[in-house]
């Protein structure tokens, strides 16, 4: 009668919690609990990434991935129009070209990021674009320029938010500002631990509010001007004639230059959409391209129109006030419903909308930030960390470090505006021009399959033309002002991305040799007989990761450290759902393939030198826990089973190989033994 095998694959939800260790030592369960506690009320309970339904959970529909990826790109109408209306001084005649200079800017880099999500459906954005067209060093630049953009995206939203608000206080509260900025960006780092979904849906009404009072006061000031708008353009066409006569058509066209440039920060955020995709509701494309609509048409509208209404209506710069401010107060300070004064109050809604979502606009940030950093983690630019995910399904650590970044030039900068938007802007057009320059050099070579290409190239061409003349213009005008410190800081990141892929690329190379020699160690099927399991017997549980060099040579220490004492051997994994897998069921249901086809090929090896194997797995998020869980069921099935794991060991161990590697032998040895149950770590020496 054949023995019924117990499920290889283990429901970890099912589990018991650890018993206490025979030695006397008990599971850290006191303050471990009261920790886990704490965070289960901050975070939330753990998601099942198992789940089928998790995938349509957790995504976001058109109009809330609005509202999370477009808050940065509808933010910057609070402050790129009124830089680049500033910027005419005199000339303001040049106003509505610059406001539909501004639409069309708008509306072309947004048709050229729908097509790269046609290209690239997995998300990625300018990252991934720069890397498959351009290369590996151009994709580094691309991804190292965004993870910076997106650190100053968190640290200026929040400061010209906390600045907004905090200018309707009594002056005595402003020294609270600095402190509030840096409890906002605690308060968002905890929302975005908590889940994608959650944080957007929270910051949902914030953002309508702006739609909503920004587009009554647009449409109310063109409303009331309707009658001079013919006029103005007669006028503008007039006094740009003249100023062609007067001061060359070279000396105009600079100037003009110079005030579109100046307004550059209105565009960034609109690759958001491109890198964000992985967070998309499937289709994954089409609601993309939707919302990447919602977000083009929105900002158009917005940055064209308080373009246009500052010439409309007449504004001037009053000293302590925004551009917007003073256009709000000329338009509304009248308005009176029955006896009711409503402007004041429209005016302060108004205001504080823009304030919160300049707040909202980090979100961005801390959504895209983690994600570019997780796609640069799989090709081992920057440490492997960065794309796992935790138990609530998302990128954990790059949240972690986006929030720290930004809170650290936060303080550097004490919060002041000015400061930051001099470091702003510049990086987003390096990923412009990288991804219009790929999309470009991908439509010429595809040009005979492609039907549209001609179309398609175009769009993509004038992109590239936009781009990089504002990354140019823009580069040179703050260069000198601080955008120096821009260039220094992406320079080093790129250079680390650099020194970190070369020493996981002299690793690879190690581990390759490893398997080369150990996985091609013929196996020859029924060569001797396979004993019978015995459960009471001493059986070795080995960890491994995958078919490789480490696991098998591993499974060769254990006859050289017990001799024929060991005569079992059971392969436990877990197959991790990270960032690069958690994308939809069917790459789950590859997971658990992959997993079982690699432990199947270890159970042959070990029957073939005559002795007993099985496996166990399990899916999980988390590693660590995940083993935990799973050595714990084992060790019911095999009292006497003892754990075994490789770890690379290196000739000099520095904090780097510490954060480049992560500790999973010793981390699980040392929660093990508090378990009750004994672990070996196997030594493998790399370098």
């Amino acid at each position: 009668m054949v023995e019924a095998q117990p499920p290889r694959q283990v429901e970890l939800k099912d589990l018991a919690p650890a018993e206490p260790s025979p030695s006397g030592n008990t599971p850290p369960d006191g303050a471990t609990e009261k920790r886990r506690g704490l965070l289960r009320v901050l975070l939330g309970a753990p998601k099942n990434p198992l789940d089928p339904r998790i995938f349509h959970q957790v995504s976001l529909v058109a109009f809330l991935a609005w509202v999370g990826l477009g808050a940065d790109g509808l933010s910057s109408a609070c402050y790129g129009p009124e830089e680049a209306f500033l910027a005419l001084g005199q000339d303001q005649f040049l106003a509505p070209f610059l406001a539909l200079a501004t639409a069309l800017t708008v509306f072309v880099i947004s048709a050229s990021y729908s097509q790269i999500i046609e290209l690239f459906p997995s998300g990625g954005g300018g990252y991934l674009v720069a890397s498959k067209l351009l290369g590996a060093r151009a994709g580094v630049v691309s991804g190292s320029a965004l993870v910076v953009d997106y650190v100053l995206t968190i640290a200026i939203s929040v400061a010209s938010g906390a600045d907004a608000i905090f200018s309707f206080l009594p002056l005595h509260y402003l020294h609270w500002k600095l402190l509030t900025e840096v409890v906002v960006i605690g308060l968002l780092i905890v929302l975005n631990l908590r889940g994608v979904k959650e944080s957007v849906a929270l910051l949902l009404p914030i953002f309508i509010g702006f739609i909503i009072t920004h587009a009554i006061f647009i449409t109310y000031a063109v409303w009331l001007h309707a009658g001079t708008i013919p006029t103005i353009a007669v006028n503008t066409l007039a006094e740009t004639a003249a100023g062609v006569r007067e001061q060359g058509f070279l000396f105009t066209m600079m100037l003009f230059l110079h005030a579109y440039s100046m307004g550059a920060g209105t565009y960034t955020g609109i690759e958001a959409v491109s890198n964000g995709l992985p967070i998309l509701r499937e289709p994954k494309v089409q609601t993309g391209k939707k919302t990447m609509l919602y977000m083009a048409t929105s900002l158009a509208f917005t940055a064209g129109g308080i373009l246009f209404a500052y010439l409309l209506v007449g504004v001037e710069h009053r000293p302590g006030q925004t551009l917007n401010a003073a256009l709000i107060a000329q338009l509304v300070g009248d308005w009176h419903v029955g006896g009711v004064h409503l402007g004041p109050g429209f005016l302060l809604v108004t205001l504080l909308c823009e304030g919160a979502l300049l707040i909202v606009a980090a979100q961005t940030g801390f959504l895209d930030g983690p994600r570019v950093l997780a796609s640069m983690a799989v090709d081992s630019w920057v440490p492997h960390r960065f794309y796992q995910l935790s138990d609530r399904l998302v990128t954990k650590n790059g949240t972690l470090l986006m929030g720290a970044a930004a809170l650290a030039i936060l303080l550097y900068t004490e919060g002041q505006v000015r400061l930051l938007i001099v470091l702003y802007s510049i990086n987003v057009f390096v990923t412009f021009t990288l991804s219009q320059l790929g999309m470009c050099i991908h439509w010429w070579r595809a040009r005979d399959p492609e039907q549209r290409w001609k179309r398609r190239l175009a769009i993509n061409g004038l992109g590239l033309t936009l781009t990089s003349a504002i990354l140019l213009v823009t580069l040179s005008l703050k260069f000198e002002e601080g955008g120096w410190v821009t260039v220094v800081i992406t320079s080093t990141l790129i250079a680390t991305c650099m020194w970190i892929r070369r020493h996981y690329g002299r690793t690879s190379q190690y581990l390759n040799r490893l398997d080369t020699i150990l996985t091609a160690v013929p196996v020859v099927p029924g060569a001797r007989p396979v004993p019978a399991c015995d459960r009471t017997a001493p059986t070795a549980v080995v960890l491994v990761t995958d078919y490789n060099g480490m696991g098998i040579h591993s499974f060769l220490a254990i006859p050289r450290l017990f001799g024929e004492h060991v005569k079992q051997f059971l392969f436990v994994t877990v197959g991790v759902i990270d960032s690069s897998r958690f994308k939809g069921i069917d790459e789950i249901d590859h997971l658990k393939k992959s997993s079982e086809e690699f432990l199947r090929r270890y159970v042959q090896f070990t029957n073939a030198q005559g002795l007993w194997a099985d496996y166990r797995y399990a899916l999980g998020t988390d590693t660590i826990e995940s083993l935990v869980q799973l050595c714990q069921q084992v060790a019911k099935e095999f009292p006497r089973a003892v754990f075994c794991a490789g770890k690379l060991v290196f000739s000099e161990e520095t904090f780097l190989t510490r954060l480049l590697h992560n500790q999973a032998a010793a981390t699980l040895q040392r929660r093990l033994q508090f378990a009750g149950l004994q672990m070996i770590v196997l030594p493998i020496r790399a370098l």
